[in-house]
């Protein structure tokens, strides 16, 4: 494992983590001298009423708000710039994201675009955008993505089918505000989901070719935070505790892999997502045991550790054993929470076939797979998603 000298570190500067922390939205925009805010989300949370108690919570601060829930899941370019021209039409001096993974990170790119604007592909990787648009105050309600606390987001590009990952400081919220009160109510599909998508994020993050002590230390808590709780939250939505463990460890693993990275299984899972419509958590865990498989014998150590952080492998036993310990987790996991192959989930046989050699080109291109600690051509790529698919 690499260790670079000089870990560059960027975090959100202000984290309000705990039930209740959502309805101190007016008093974190007060400090950060805000008061005209665009509330971004999507048209659930606004049927459930949870936006409407958001904007209640700052009407009584004497903050006027407007909202935009036309977010999508999957955000494209286009749902993305009919939000910033939405945003450009009122005077807004930052952007509230409010909802999962496909909100937050709607609300970035609008803050971005409504102040900057140019087309979002502008934007993707290998550009490195630092220079902000608008402040994002993040209201995470899913306990997933980290979206709350890394600098990237991610935007199809409806023409190609591409999930453009867009890199830089730009797209870092200014605030988090991490209320697992707020996950209470998550169905059981998008609970397993999100919960294996924040597994994925801390274990990429710790084999990670850019791994460092900072986001060792992040990565670890959150896999001990997360394991001994996904089985939990799925079986009794209602566990508070559990609810509480599983968001302050997709916050912690968003900021692991924020300051390291991820690795093949995301870069292999982002195409998938975009040519099938697979939520992303979902294709994550479809790829994590195969993949975990084909890369552990490159850093061993490094998995064993994940399993050792996971409570599945005892410190006493060696390494070798240890590995074989997480690969037999994951693939309990994803036995226990059912998740589907992309047969079984309604992927067409030949479709996917045909589309293995531009997912493995799009894979590649994101840059993700070379952070991986065996990095695969494309050819090896091609066989691991023939091995998801025969399951």
């Amino acid at each position: 494992m690499t260790m670079t000298s000089i870990a560059a570190i960027a975090l959100p500067r202000i984290l309000r983590i705990g039930g209740g922390a959502s309805r101190q939205l007016p008093e974190v925009l007060a400090t950060l001298g805000l008061s005209r805010p665009l509330i971004v989300t999507d048209a659930f949370l606004l049927a459930s009423g949870r936006v409407a108690a958001l904007q209640d919570g700052l009407a009584q601060a004497g903050l006027a708000s407007r909202v935009f829930a036309d977010t999508v899941p999957d955000p494209t370019a286009a749902s993305v710039e009919a939000g910033a021209a939405f945003l450009r039409e009122g005077d807004h001096d930052c952007v509230v994201g409010f909802g999962g993974g496909s909100p937050l990170d709607s609300a970035k790119a609008i803050a971005l675009l409504g102040k900057l604007g140019g087309a979002m592909a502008d934007y993707k990787a290998p550009h490195v955008q630092d220079q902000p648009g608008l402040p994002v105050i993040a209201v995470p309600t899913t306990a997933g993505t980290g979206s709350e606390a890394t600098r990237f987001t991610i935007i199809t590009d409806e023409t190609t089918d591409e999930k453009m990952l867009c890199p830089g400081l730009a797209w870092l919220p200014v605030a988090a505000l991490v209320d697992y009160e707020l996950t209470l109510t998550k169905p059981r599909r998008l609970t397993a989901d999100t919960g294996i998508d924040s597994l994925t994020h801390a274990i990429e993050a710790y084999v990670s070719k850019r791994a460092n002590a900072f986001s060792d230390g992040m990565a670890l808590l959150a896999m001990r935070a997360i394991a001994p709780n996904l089985r939990r939250v799925c079986a009794d939505p209602e566990d508070r505790e559990a609810r509480e463990a599983m968001m302050l460890g997709a916050t912690q693993a968003g900021i692991a892999f924020s300051n390291s990275s991820v690795a093949l299984v995301h870069g292999m899972s982002r195409p998938i997502g975009a040519h099938f419509h697979v939520p992303h958590g979902l294709s994550n865990a479809m790829l994590l045991p195969a993949v975990t498989a084909w890369s552990a014998p490159a850093a061993l150590h490094r998995y064993a550790d994940c399993a050792r952080a996971m409570g599945v492998a005892d410190e006493s036993e060696g390494d070798q054993l240890a590995v074989a310990r997480l690969l037999d987790e994951l693939a309990a996991l994803n036995h226990e929470l059912d998740v589907p192959g992309p047969a079984a989930w309604g992927i067409d046989a030949a479709r996917w076939e045909a589309l293995v050699p531009t997912m493995c080109a799009q894979a590649a291109a994101s840059g993700s797979p070379a952070n991986n600690p065996r990095v695969p051509g494309e050819d090896e790529m091609a066989m691991l998603y023939a091995q998801v698919w025969a399951g």
